[in-house]
């Protein structure tokens, strides 16, 4: 494999198992409480719908958009999807969010559950089966985003699947052999990553996309072409630390007044 294939590899990976360690907290929690039965059929049912889901989101975006404004499109979302990965890995550094904490979440999903009423559908725990279908889903539905967006800009779909689909599996097994959340992952750190990554790359594919707009629709070359990604990558890092060291001088209660946190946060 070449180096923009590991690249691809390395970045649906990374990307997808953070929010596969967040669906597997919920589902450790409502499968301790309420039941493993109704928690799988949940999940099952989630992993259904996001085959249809990726299956006919694919083939829309790479059916019916031109390789300009697809990269325009997919760029955009990303860059979108980056920005606000990036805001909140800023915060959390400089202490203006807290931290993520699996075992706390998991903690506070676990006694959710224990409070929630007892009622049955199809001769499942409603809660647990709807609880969980609903956090594999919308976890999903972001692995799901990352691989299209990754794959098809990459023009290699199958690999970044393999990527997305490995973090998934990985996850899970953890889940099995250890019964608890991943709490010792360093999830703050690999989501300021993943911000990061997202966020280059949909800047890159994004301006590409703006070829779009003119008169031979076809997508716009960066100078340096590829290399062009590890500089807004660096620049993007650069710029999001300068935010940490400044926001951090004013959580500490700088010489001018201090940010509240809701005004950040929020």
């Amino acid at each position: 494999m070449t180096a923009a294939d590991w690249g691809l590899l390395t970045s649906t990976f990374v990307a997808s198992f953070v929010e596969c360690v967040e669906a597997l907290t919920i589902v450790l929690a409502l499968g301790v409480t309420r039941g493993w039965r109704s928690v799988v059929a949940g999940v099952f049912a989630a992993l259904v719908a996001l085959v249809f889901f990726t299956f006919f989101a694919g083939y829309a975006l790479a059916s019916w958009l031109p390789a300009a404004a697809l990269k325009l499109v997919v760029g955009g979302l990303m860059l979108i999807f980056g920005l606000q990965w990036l805001r909140k890995a800023v915060l959390r550094s400089a202490g203006l969010k807290a931290m993520h904490d699996e075992a706390a979440a998991y903690v506070e999903q676990a006694q959710t559950a224990r409070n929630a009423r007892t009622q049955t559908i199809f001769g499942l725990d409603a809660f647990g089966f709807i609880v969980a279908m609903k956090a594999v889903f919308l976890e999903g539905v972001e692995v799901t985003f990352i691989v299209i967006t990754f794959g098809l800009n990459a023009d290699n779909v199958s690999l970044a699947a393999l990527g997305g689909g490995s973090a998934a599996v990985v996850v899970a097994g953890l889940g099995l052999w250890l019964h608890r959340p991943l709490a010792k992952i360093p999830e703050n750190a690999l989501k300021y990553t993943v911000g990061l990554v997202l966020t280059a790359f949909g800047t890159f594919w994004s301006l590409e996309g703006l070829g779009f707009f003119v008169s031979s629709r076809q997508s716009l070359d960066w100078p340096a072409d590829d290399w062009a990604l590890l500089v807004l990558l660096v620049a993007w890092a650069l710029w999001s630390w300068l935010l940490v060291m400044w926001l951090s001088r004013h959580a500490a209660g700088g010489p001018e007044r201090k940010l509240r946190p809701k005004e950040l946060a929020t």
